[in-house]
């Protein structure tokens, strides 16, 4: 069974960083994009970032140039860098991957973490 835990979530001042981590179990990691969403107050679920299984990446607008994603394999860790935090960035950040290899869909999500940023 699959399984995502996000973790690097906090409170964190304008301007600031954090790096978020998610952990996959389950299953070989290597073979599956992951990806960031998140879910502000009163809004709907957005895409974030993703990373491919060659590591491809791709970015929502509003976070390029400020936020990174990564993977290690080795680890069976998908990383998203953030910097330059604003208080539109407060949310809960979740990961999710596919259910299978070689696609770009999200089937298996994470239980979040909350990312604060206070003005």
């Amino acid at each position: 069974q699959v399984q995502l835990v996000e973790s690097g979530g906090g409170l964190v001042q304008a301007g600031g960083s954090l790096r978020l981590s998610c952990a996959a179990s389950g299953r070989p990691f290597r073979s599956y994009a992951m990806g960031w969403f998140r879910r502000a107050p009163g809004k709907e679920r957005e895409f974030v970032a993703s990373i491919t299984w060659n590591r491809i990446t791709n970015y929502a607008d509003s976070v390029k140039g400020r936020f990174t994603i990564s993977r290690d394999n080795a680890r069976n860790t998908v990383y998203l860098q953030m910097n330059s935090l604003n208080p539109e960035d407060t949310a809960v950040y979740y990961c999710a991957t596919s259910k299978l290899a070689y696609q770009l869909t999200y089937d298996y999500w994470g239980q979040g973490t909350q990312v604060n940023v206070s003005s």
